[in-house]
């Protein structure tokens, strides 16, 4: 079993731009960690941005920022 961060996921969390909320139209790595710890407490969207903004709560909570560093253009 491959534990490596996917890519295709990471590129997707430097690129995609939150669409909707007091944060839309930024990128989603931008989004804080605050509104983040929101929605894990409210409960995240359902399907991919869902699942992209708990994937992204998961590397600020653990520190892992670093990862999407060389990513971002």
């Amino acid at each position: 079993m491959n534990d490596a961060p996917d890519r295709a996921l990471l590129l997707s969390l430097v690129s995609t731009k939150m669409p909707f909320g007091k944060y839309k139209d930024r990128l989603l790595c931008d989004v804080p960690e605050h509104y983040l710890l929101w929605f894990r407490q409210k409960g995240f969207p359902k399907g991919k941005l869902g699942m992209q903004l708990e994937i992204l709560y998961e590397i600020k909570l653990n520190g892992l920022e670093y990862l999407l560093e060389p990513l971002k253009q």
